[in-house]
Protein backbone atom coordinates (compact mmCIF):
# COMPACT_ATOMS: atom_id res chain seq x y z
CA UNK A 1 0.00 0.00 0.00
CA UNK A 2 2.95 2.44 1.13
CA UNK A 3 4.10 1.72 -2.41
CA UNK A 4 1.53 2.75 -4.39
CA UNK A 5 0.68 6.16 -2.63
CA UNK A 6 4.61 6.57 -3.19
CA UNK A 7 4.31 6.41 -6.65
CA UNK A 8 1.08 8.31 -6.99
CA UNK A 9 3.08 11.24 -5.25
CA UNK A 10 6.05 10.67 -7.76
CA UNK A 11 3.63 10.64 -10.47
CA UNK A 12 1.33 13.85 -8.89
CA UNK A 13 4.74 15.64 -9.41
CA UNK A 14 6.12 14.61 -12.67
CA UNK A 15 2.39 16.15 -13.98
CA UNK A 16 2.71 19.51 -12.22
CA UNK A 17 6.20 19.97 -13.94
CA UNK A 18 4.55 18.22 -17.59
CA UNK A 19 1.62 20.93 -17.41
CA UNK A 20 4.03 24.08 -16.64
CA UNK A 21 5.73 23.23 -19.51
CA UNK A 22 3.59 22.31 -22.12
CA UNK A 23 0.45 24.56 -21.51
CA UNK A 24 0.72 28.03 -23.52
CA UNK A 25 -1.95 29.59 -21.49
CA UNK A 26 -4.07 32.68 -23.59
CA UNK A 27 -4.42 30.89 -27.28
CA UNK A 28 -7.33 29.32 -27.30
CA UNK A 29 -9.29 32.47 -28.31
CA UNK A 30 -7.27 33.22 -31.02
CA UNK A 31 -6.20 29.70 -32.52
CA UNK A 32 -9.48 27.62 -32.11
CA UNK A 33 -11.43 26.88 -34.51
CA UNK A 34 -14.66 28.14 -33.62
CA UNK A 35 -16.74 24.71 -33.24
CA UNK A 36 -18.38 24.34 -29.99
CA UNK A 37 -18.73 20.83 -28.98
CA UNK A 38 -21.60 19.83 -26.36
CA UNK A 39 -21.30 15.85 -26.25
CA UNK A 40 -18.53 13.66 -25.47
CA UNK A 41 -18.96 10.02 -25.74
CA UNK A 42 -15.88 7.62 -25.25
CA UNK A 43 -14.47 4.29 -24.50
CA UNK A 44 -11.46 3.56 -21.75
CA UNK A 45 -9.59 0.42 -22.47
CA UNK A 46 -7.42 -0.47 -19.49
CA UNK A 47 -3.77 -1.04 -20.87
CA UNK A 48 -2.80 -1.81 -17.28
CA UNK A 49 -4.51 -2.41 -14.21
CA UNK A 50 -2.15 -3.54 -10.95
CA UNK A 51 -4.57 -6.87 -10.35
CA UNK A 52 -7.73 -6.85 -13.35
CA UNK A 53 -8.54 -5.64 -16.19
CA UNK A 54 -11.21 -3.58 -16.95
CA UNK A 55 -13.15 -1.72 -20.41
CA UNK A 56 -16.15 1.51 -20.04
CA UNK A 57 -17.82 3.81 -21.54
CA UNK A 58 -18.41 7.46 -20.75
CA UNK A 59 -21.35 9.50 -21.97
CA UNK A 60 -20.31 13.39 -20.97
CA UNK A 61 -21.84 16.74 -21.10
CA UNK A 62 -19.04 19.55 -21.77
CA UNK A 63 -19.69 22.70 -19.79
CA UNK A 64 -17.20 24.72 -20.76
CA UNK A 65 -13.40 23.96 -22.94
CA UNK A 66 -12.10 22.68 -19.66
CA UNK A 67 -15.59 21.31 -17.78
CA UNK A 68 -17.25 18.04 -18.25
CA UNK A 69 -19.88 15.93 -16.53
CA UNK A 70 -20.13 12.22 -17.20
CA UNK A 71 -21.57 9.11 -16.77
CA UNK A 72 -19.42 5.78 -16.62
CA UNK A 73 -20.17 2.44 -17.45
CA UNK A 74 -17.79 -0.62 -17.21
CA UNK A 75 -17.08 -4.44 -16.75
CA UNK A 76 -13.88 -5.61 -15.20
CA UNK A 77 -12.53 -8.16 -13.12
CA UNK A 78 -10.54 -8.14 -9.83
CA UNK A 79 -8.11 -10.36 -8.65
CA UNK A 80 -5.71 -11.07 -5.60
CA UNK A 81 -2.28 -9.98 -5.67
CA UNK A 82 -1.31 -13.65 -4.60
CA UNK A 83 -2.41 -15.09 -7.84
CA UNK A 84 0.17 -16.65 -10.09
CA UNK A 85 -0.54 -18.75 -13.17
CA UNK A 86 1.23 -22.00 -13.43
CA UNK A 87 1.72 -24.88 -15.64
CA UNK A 88 0.38 -28.32 -14.91
CA UNK A 89 2.72 -29.37 -17.94
CA UNK A 90 6.34 -29.37 -16.78
CA UNK A 91 7.59 -28.94 -20.65
CA UNK A 92 6.09 -26.12 -20.66
CA UNK A 93 7.50 -22.87 -19.49
CA UNK A 94 4.65 -20.23 -20.63
CA UNK A 95 2.31 -19.53 -18.35
CA UNK A 96 -0.62 -18.46 -20.70
CA UNK A 97 -0.47 -21.86 -22.59
CA UNK A 98 -3.76 -23.73 -22.24
CA UNK A 99 -2.57 -26.26 -19.33
CA UNK A 100 -2.19 -22.77 -17.34
CA UNK A 101 -3.98 -22.94 -14.00
CA UNK A 102 -4.19 -20.45 -10.84
CA UNK A 103 -3.08 -22.66 -7.41
CA UNK A 104 -5.60 -22.10 -5.02
CA UNK A 105 -8.00 -19.89 -6.77
CA UNK A 106 -11.76 -20.69 -5.94
CA UNK A 107 -13.86 -17.85 -7.87
CA UNK A 108 -13.14 -15.33 -10.57
CA UNK A 109 -14.48 -12.02 -9.64
CA UNK A 110 -16.09 -9.32 -12.06
CA UNK A 111 -17.34 -6.20 -11.56
CA UNK A 112 -20.08 -4.22 -13.29
CA UNK A 113 -19.84 -0.20 -12.32
CA UNK A 114 -21.70 2.56 -12.93
CA UNK A 115 -20.56 6.29 -11.65
CA UNK A 116 -20.87 10.00 -12.00
CA UNK A 117 -17.64 11.84 -12.92
CA UNK A 118 -15.86 14.86 -13.28
CA UNK A 119 -13.30 16.26 -15.96
CA UNK A 120 -11.48 19.48 -15.38
CA UNK A 121 -8.24 20.67 -17.85
CA UNK A 122 -5.86 22.43 -15.62
CA UNK A 123 -4.80 24.97 -18.09
CA UNK A 124 -5.33 25.81 -21.35
CA UNK A 125 -3.47 24.71 -24.82
CA UNK A 126 -3.38 26.07 -27.91
CA UNK A 127 -4.80 24.07 -30.50
CA UNK A 128 -2.66 22.44 -32.28
CA UNK A 129 0.23 22.31 -29.99
CA UNK A 130 0.76 20.56 -26.64
CA UNK A 131 -0.66 18.18 -24.71
CA UNK A 132 -3.83 19.53 -22.03
CA UNK A 133 -3.27 18.22 -18.73
CA UNK A 134 -6.00 18.01 -16.33
CA UNK A 135 -7.81 15.28 -14.13
CA UNK A 136 -10.80 13.44 -13.37
CA UNK A 137 -12.79 11.54 -9.96
CA UNK A 138 -15.54 9.60 -10.05
CA UNK A 139 -17.74 7.83 -7.56
CA UNK A 140 -20.51 5.33 -7.81
CA UNK A 141 -22.17 2.10 -6.72
CA UNK A 142 -20.16 -1.36 -8.09
CA UNK A 143 -22.00 -5.10 -8.56
CA UNK A 144 -19.26 -7.97 -8.00
CA UNK A 145 -19.90 -11.20 -9.62
CA UNK A 146 -18.28 -14.02 -7.78
CA UNK A 147 -17.96 -17.21 -10.34
CA UNK A 148 -16.76 -20.69 -9.21
CA UNK A 149 -13.64 -21.32 -10.56
CA UNK A 150 -13.07 -24.71 -11.82
CA UNK A 151 -10.22 -26.78 -13.13
CA UNK A 152 -9.65 -29.87 -14.68
CA UNK A 153 -8.23 -32.90 -12.62
CA UNK A 154 -7.77 -36.32 -12.92
CA UNK A 155 -9.89 -39.19 -11.74
CA UNK A 156 -9.38 -43.04 -12.10
CA UNK A 157 -12.20 -45.40 -12.38
CA UNK A 158 -11.68 -49.58 -13.23
CA UNK A 159 -14.01 -49.10 -15.92
CA UNK A 160 -12.45 -46.16 -17.76
CA UNK A 161 -9.06 -45.85 -16.41
CA UNK A 162 -7.56 -42.23 -16.03
CA UNK A 163 -10.09 -39.78 -17.29
CA UNK A 164 -10.57 -35.75 -16.66
CA UNK A 165 -13.11 -34.12 -14.83
CA UNK A 166 -14.08 -30.55 -13.91
CA UNK A 167 -14.43 -29.36 -10.03
CA UNK A 168 -15.02 -26.16 -8.50
CA UNK A 169 -13.46 -25.60 -4.88
CA UNK A 170 -15.52 -26.87 -1.87
CA UNK A 171 -14.91 -28.81 1.42
CA UNK A 172 -15.57 -32.00 0.08
CA UNK A 173 -13.00 -31.54 -2.91
CA UNK A 174 -10.60 -29.32 -1.20
CA UNK A 175 -7.77 -32.31 -0.98
CA UNK A 176 -8.27 -33.18 -4.79
CA UNK A 177 -8.45 -29.49 -5.92
CA UNK A 178 -5.34 -28.48 -4.24
CA UNK A 179 -3.49 -31.67 -4.97
CA UNK A 180 -1.23 -30.21 -7.70
CA UNK A 181 -0.57 -34.34 -9.66
CA UNK A 182 -4.41 -34.29 -10.15
CA UNK A 183 -4.01 -30.70 -11.84
CA UNK A 184 -4.06 -30.88 -15.41
CA UNK A 185 -5.20 -27.35 -16.42
CA UNK A 186 -8.24 -24.39 -15.78
CA UNK A 187 -11.43 -25.83 -16.95
CA UNK A 188 -11.75 -22.34 -18.85
CA UNK A 189 -13.55 -18.82 -17.98
CA UNK A 190 -16.85 -20.04 -19.08
CA UNK A 191 -17.26 -22.53 -16.64
CA UNK A 192 -19.48 -22.10 -14.38
CA UNK A 193 -21.43 -18.86 -15.46
CA UNK A 194 -24.13 -20.76 -14.52
CA UNK A 195 -23.36 -19.67 -10.80
CA UNK A 196 -22.89 -16.61 -10.08
CA UNK A 197 -23.47 -14.69 -6.64
CA UNK A 198 -23.87 -11.01 -6.90
CA UNK A 199 -22.28 -8.72 -4.10
CA UNK A 200 -23.66 -5.42 -4.27
CA UNK A 201 -20.36 -2.56 -3.03
CA UNK A 202 -19.21 0.85 -4.24
CA UNK A 203 -15.96 2.29 -6.18
CA UNK A 204 -14.18 5.95 -6.52
CA UNK A 205 -11.40 6.94 -8.76
CA UNK A 206 -9.01 9.35 -9.41
CA UNK A 207 -7.00 9.79 -12.82
CA UNK A 208 -4.62 12.20 -14.27
CA UNK A 209 -6.06 13.18 -17.74
CA UNK A 210 -3.45 13.65 -21.04
CA UNK A 211 -5.55 14.58 -24.26
CA UNK A 212 -4.09 15.56 -27.45
CA UNK A 213 -6.89 17.00 -28.75
CA UNK A 214 -8.82 18.34 -25.59
CA UNK A 215 -10.85 20.74 -28.19
CA UNK A 216 -10.66 18.37 -31.05
CA UNK A 217 -13.73 16.08 -32.48
CA UNK A 218 -11.60 13.57 -32.28
CA UNK A 219 -10.62 12.46 -28.61
CA UNK A 220 -7.49 10.94 -28.25
CA UNK A 221 -6.15 10.77 -24.61
CA UNK A 222 -4.41 8.91 -21.69
CA UNK A 223 -5.44 8.29 -18.55
CA UNK A 224 -3.59 7.08 -15.21
CA UNK A 225 -5.03 6.88 -11.64
CA UNK A 226 -6.43 4.51 -8.84
CA UNK A 227 -9.46 2.90 -8.25
CA UNK A 228 -10.87 2.27 -4.90
CA UNK A 229 -13.46 -0.82 -4.89
CA UNK A 230 -15.16 -1.53 -1.21
CA UNK A 231 -17.49 -4.34 -0.35
CA UNK A 232 -19.75 -5.18 2.57
CA UNK A 233 -17.97 -8.45 3.03
CA UNK A 234 -14.52 -10.60 2.57
CA UNK A 235 -14.78 -11.69 -1.18
CA UNK A 236 -13.16 -15.12 -1.32
CA UNK A 237 -11.18 -15.15 -4.26
CA UNK A 238 -8.37 -17.54 -3.12
CA UNK A 239 -8.49 -20.86 -0.78
CA UNK A 240 -7.53 -19.89 2.95
CA UNK A 241 -4.24 -21.31 2.35
CA UNK A 242 -0.94 -19.76 4.50
CA UNK A 243 0.34 -16.54 3.45
CA UNK A 244 -2.88 -15.71 1.93
CA UNK A 245 -5.82 -13.18 2.85
CA UNK A 246 -8.61 -12.33 1.27
CA UNK A 247 -10.53 -8.76 1.59
CA UNK A 248 -12.92 -6.87 1.02
CA UNK A 249 -11.24 -3.69 -0.42
CA UNK A 250 -9.19 -3.64 -3.26
CA UNK A 251 -7.01 -0.37 -4.27
CA UNK A 252 -5.47 -0.66 -7.87
CA UNK A 253 -3.11 1.43 -9.95
CA UNK A 254 -4.14 1.67 -13.68
CA UNK A 255 -3.49 3.01 -17.29
CA UNK A 256 -6.31 3.95 -19.30
CA UNK A 257 -6.36 4.70 -23.11
CA UNK A 258 -9.61 6.50 -24.23
CA UNK A 259 -10.87 7.42 -27.33
CA UNK A 260 -13.91 8.18 -29.52
CA UNK A 261 -15.27 11.53 -30.22
CA UNK A 262 -17.34 14.81 -29.29
CA UNK A 263 -20.73 16.42 -30.60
Amino acid sequence: MEKIFLLLALFSSSVLSLSAQTFQPKQLEQESSGIVYEKEFTIDLRILQTNGFGIGVNIGKLKTYYKTTYWHFELGELKSPKEYRQNANAMSSFPGSPSSYVYGKQNNFFVLRAGKGWKRYLSEKASNKGVAVGYSYEFGPSLGLLKPYYLELTATSDFFGNYTVSEKYSEETANRFLNKALITSSAGIGKGMGELTPIPGIHAQFAFHFDWGAFDEVVKALEAGLILDVFPRTVPILVDLENVENTPVFLNVYVNLQFVKRM
